[in-house]
């Protein structure tokens, strides 16, 4: 690929589910003081990419991150790293395969979600299994479709600014006052910083992909373009969301851009956005799914997987079918779990997913400072990362909304915590025992003495 089209493919990953829905939960959460936590985030991310895109260009592997993490500090750090993000993108599929069945429901408001789920995560699969060239086409289309989507938001919005569009929708006014800003405090405003840094989740995929670039050189070139690209066309829709529809209208099941575009009598436009919405979720997805079966491949290469995982069909595409199957058994489990919670689960699995993301760049961070020879400016910056993505785990604490999620965070840790150190520990021993087999005994015993008899 060249630069460009690792850009184009940065905004395919990251644009989806978590801005066009996510936000809600942010404005429901935080008020229109999302709008400064979104700047924020889009500087810690910047931090992140900004370092990862270093490490590979120094250094381009196919495992990324997880690759560093275990250059960085050892084998336990790789293991720990790479089973982080696997179960970070699957609480991201969950949450993307409910996201895209609310959005399916605009129109068959009747069938069942877990139905819906299933169907798209069929399709999605069935992607993945055309192959890495089908899969960047696939991406490349639908980061068009979504900018374009945002695009025409913005022109729509304009126009109902400028009192060109009729229809029952309150006078456009920006939420200036004390109480819109900060609807639940400042701690509210806290809780809500980790939707923001969420919309963000999808530049560690580009470290994947950023090893079919035809110069590595050129990685930190394009994931500033592509984040100076999406910070401005997230500043601008959100802050026209928030001027065209009141606080109190806003939820976490309904897309507060569906909210704005349906305040006014524009034929065909809001099924025209919300199939663009769809698409959106879909293209996320499949970057996932992408991403989970990567890393399960590398995982099981370096040993810190069964080995079956790395395994490959035969042939021009190469497409690892044993990790596709362990991904399938994931997405079961996010099919099931949309069966037997329909409505809180969004909300829930999108800040455990947010939250898990956030664990794997703040590895991504740590292992910079010893992989990278890093200015003063920038181990500055590399702290001011870490202390903002600790600020959003933070914050998940301190509301109903947040808090279930951040359990689920740590139950993860602590079930990869724990395989991580049995991990170990068995490795410890293999390797004592392996030392004690090849350590030469005493002369003596290598070469007894002989009885005259011998001699």
């Amino acid at each position: 690929m060249k630069w460009w089209q690792l850009s184009l493919f940065g905004v395919a990953c990251t644009i989806g589910t978590g801005y066009f829905l996510g936000s809600g939960i942010a404005i429901k959460v935080g008020g229109a003081s999302v709008v400064l936590l979104f700047i924020l985030a889009a500087f810690g991310t910047y931090i992140v990419f900004d370092v990862l895109s270093r490490m590979t260009a120094k250094n381009p592997q196919k495992g990324s991150f997880q690759v560093y993490a275990r250059k960085a500090y050892g084998r336990w750090a790789g293991f720990s790293s790479g089973w982080v993000y696997w179960c970070s993108e699957l609480l991201i599929m969950g949450s993307q395969l409910i996201a895209l069945s609310l959005f399916t429901r605009v129109w068959l408001p009747n069938m069942p979600m877990w139905l819906l789920s299933a169907g798209y995560a069929i399709l999605g699969i069935t992607v993945i299994l055309l192959g890495t060239k089908a899969f960047e086409r696939a991406e490349h289309v639908f980061a068009v479709v979504k900018v374009s989507a945002i695009v025409m938001f913005l022109v729509i919005a304009a126009a109902a600014l400028f009192g060109w569009l009729k229809g029952n929708a309150p006078e456009p006014r920006f939420p200036a006052t004390s109480r819109v800003m900060f609807p639940g405090g400042g701690l509210g405003t806290w809780s809500s910083f980790i939707y923001a840094f969420y919309a963000f989740g999808g530049i560690e995929i580009m470290g994947l992909m950023a090893t079919r670039l035809k110069n590595p050189q050129e990685a930190p070139k394009s994931g500033k373009i592509m984040l100076l690209l999406l910070t401005l066309i997230y500043i601008a829709s959100l802050v026209l969301v928030l001027t065209l529809v009141p606080i109190d209208q806003m939820n976490g099941k309904d897309s507060p851009f569906q909210i704005a575009l349906n305040s006014y009598q524009i034929p065909l436009v809001p099924h025209i956005f919300n199939a663009i919405l769809i698409v959106a979720g879909f293209s996320t997805m499949v970057a996932s799914l992408f991403a989970v079966t990567t890393i399960m491949v590398t995982l099981a290469e370096d040993q810190d997987a069964p080995g079956i995982f790395a395994r490959k069909t035969k042939g021009k595409r190469k497409v690892p079918l044993p990790a596709i199957g362990l991904t399938s058994i994931g997405i079961s489990s996010s099919v099931f779990m949309a069966l037997l919670l329909p409505e809180e689960l969004f909300e829930y699995i999108t800040t455990a997913a947010g939250i898990m993301l956030l664990y794997n760049w703040l590895f991504i961070l740590l292992s910079s400072g010893r992989l990278l020879d890093l200015s003063v400016w920038g181990k500055i910056k590399r702290f001011l990362g870490m202390g903002l993505i600790l600020a959003a785990v933070g914050g998940t604490c301190f509301h109903p909304t947040s808090r279930p999620g951040f359990w689920i965070s740590l139950l993860f840790i602590g079930i990869i915590g724990v395989l991580t150190f049995i991990v170990e520990l068995v490795r410890k021993n293999n390797a004592m025992v392996i030392s004690l087999e090849f350590t030469p005994r005493s002369s003596s015993k290598l070469h007894p003495k002989k009885s005259k008899d011998e001699v």
